[in-house]
This record gives structure tokens, C-alpha cells and sequence, in this order.
């Protein structure tokens, strides 16, 4: 197989600006093949999310086996899961099917509504950051998981969860860089920060070019310094035309 071919695990933003829809771009941008499982619909715009709609789980699994069984998977990324039995499902498929795997543990969206269900965060650390190769969280993602302070601090605690490597993202905070830790190394990976209001989907970017630059044989440092590159050239060329609120970014540009 001369394409490299990633999975998308994920909810479907009707708006276009984030979720699968974004993956399958930044798949696309990266020149890999994209594939999905959708977990959960979401009614959608640059304003916000007004409704969310879950998948059956066993329509979830069958996504995946379709996928897997055919196509073929040379890394995969999970973005929104939204509940535990979500969480539960896609896990026991990637245990037995194990690939490199970007975990973007999508809690919040940008316009504040909650895309992961409370009881889901400790299915989301037990049993899905024991299989990433790298959990990619924001910095308020982070936090909401291990609590506050320096992105360096953060990182080491996430990786005490149980992820073999972390990217504390470098979109919020003061200081826009990107904190890499694999248990060995920290690595800061400055990031160009632009004033621009199409932001929707950047980590929905990141996370996908970096599972895309994984299959393209990529060490793990590479890709998150590509990662980098990618989500913050697609919020410099942000579609702020697009919708009255937050625009999309554009990693087609």
C-alpha cells in the first residue's frame, strides 16, 4: 500500500469546522488516506453546539471492523468519544488491533459546550492512554485533568496516568508552545501565534496531522514539531468569513 491510510474515531461536526470533518482535511493535507468511525452527531456552527446525538455502540464496532477489516489502518486518532461505553467500545477494538494512536482527549468545545460526559474521564485515562502513542490535551484540557500549573509539571503528571508520551498544546496560556514529553525527554516546540478569529478546529488539526505524519513513518518528535506547523498555519489562513462566530481554521490553504 503506497498511501498511508488514517482512522478518525470521532463525533461529526455539522458546521465542518472540526470533529471528523477537520481530520479527514488534515488527513487529506498531510497526503494520507482518510477513513472514520463516527461516535456521535453533533448539530453544529461557528456559534456553538445545540445538540448531541450518540451512536450505538455496536454501530461504533461495526464502523471498525469495516474499516480494519478492508481498508486497513496505518495509525488512528480519537477525538470526541463523549460517554464510557463509547470509550469502552473503541478500546477493546484498538487493544486487539493495535496501530499507532494520537488520543486528543476533547473534553470541552471552543464555545464551552461539554463533548465528554463526567463519568467518561476515567475510562478515557484507564483504558485508552495505556494504548496512544501520544495523548495530545490543550492546556485547559490538562488541566481539567491533573490539575493546574506549568505545561512542563503537566506534562509529567499526564504521563503518570499512564500515556507513554503527551503534547500540552501551545493554543492557550500565555506562552504559545507546544510541551512534548515521552518520559525522557521535554522538548518546547514554539509555535506561531496569530490574531486571527478562526480557531475552530485547531486541535482537531493537530492531533490529526500528527496520527497522518505517524503513518507516514515519522518519528514521534517529527511529527509533533509537523503537527505544530500544520495547526497553526491553518488558524493563519482561518476562514473568518465563514459563520457570524468563531471561523474554521483552513489547513487546505
Amino acid at each position: 500500500m503506497t498511501v498511508p491510510r488514517c482512522l478518525t474515531i470521532a463525533g461529526s461536526d455539522s458546521g465542518g469546522g472540526a470533529g471528523i470533518q477537520a481530520d479527514l482535511k488534515a488527513f487529506a493535507a498531510a497526503g494520507c488516506f482518510g477513513t472514520s468511525a463516527i461516535v456521535a452527531l453533533t448539530a453544529q456552527n461557528t456559534l456553538g453546539v445545540t445538540a448531541v446525538q450518540e451512536l450505538p455502540t455496536g454501530f461504533v464496532d461495526a464502523q471498525l471492523d469495516a474499516v480494519f477489516s478492508d481498508i486497513g489502518v496505518d495509525s488512528a486518532k480519537t477525538g470526541m468519544l463523549f460517554s464510557r461505553e463509547v470509550i469502552e467500545t473503541a478500546a477493546a477494538f484498538l487493544a486487539s488491533h493495535p496501530v499507532p494512536l494520537v488520543v486528543d482527549p476533547v473534553m470541552v468545545a471552543s464555545s464551552g459546550a461539554k463533548l465528554l460526559q463526567d463519568d467518561a474521564v476515567d475510562a478515557l485515562v484507564g483504558r485508552l492512554f495505556p494504548l496512544a502513542t501520544v495523548v495530545t490535551p490543550n492546556l485547559i484540557e490538562a488541566e481539567a485533568l491533573v490539575g493546574s500549573g506549568a505545561r512542563r509539571e503537566v506534562a509529567e503528571r499526564i504521563h503518570g496516568l499512564g500515556a507513554p508520551a503527551v503534547v500540552v498544546t501551545g493554543g492557550h496560556g500565555d506562552q504559545p508552545i507546544d510541551h512534548f514529553f515521552d518520559g525522557r525527554e521535554h522538548v518546547e516546540i514554539e509555535v506561531a501565534r496569530y490574531d486571527v478569529r478562526a480557531t475552530h478546529g485547531a486541535g482537531c488539526t493537530h492531533s490529526a496531522t500528527l496520527a497522518a505524519l505517524l503513518a507516514r513513518g515519522e518519528s514521534l518528535l517529527n511529527a509533533a514539531r509537523g503537527a505544530a506547523h500544520a495547526a497553526s498555519r491553518a488558524v493563519k489562513n482561518g476562514l473568518v468569513e465563514v459563520g457570524a462566530g468563531e471561523g474554521p481554521v483552513n489547513v487546505l490553504a
